[in-house]
């Protein structure tokens, strides 16, 4: 019913999420190597899943607008 164009922010939101939290995770893996081995491994594991989240994100968008 409701046909309201999501906002700009919105969109780069959608597009780009996952790949900031991403580097907020492996600026979090680098300041804490080696201090806290448990908050390493866990933001080490963010990095990873989000990385991957952003791919695929980012692929099925160029693949939409083409």
């Amino acid at each position: 019913m409701n046909d309201i164009k999501p906002s700009k922010i919105q969109r780069l939101q959608e597009k780009y999420g996952a790949s900031i939290t991403a580097l907020a995770c492996l600026y979090s893996v680098v300041v804490s190597w080696g201090e806290n081995w448990f908050f390493t491994v866990l933001f080490g594991l963010g990095v990873v899943v989000c990385g991957l989240m952003s791919y695929f994100d980012i692929k099925s968008t160029l693949k939409k607008s083409y």
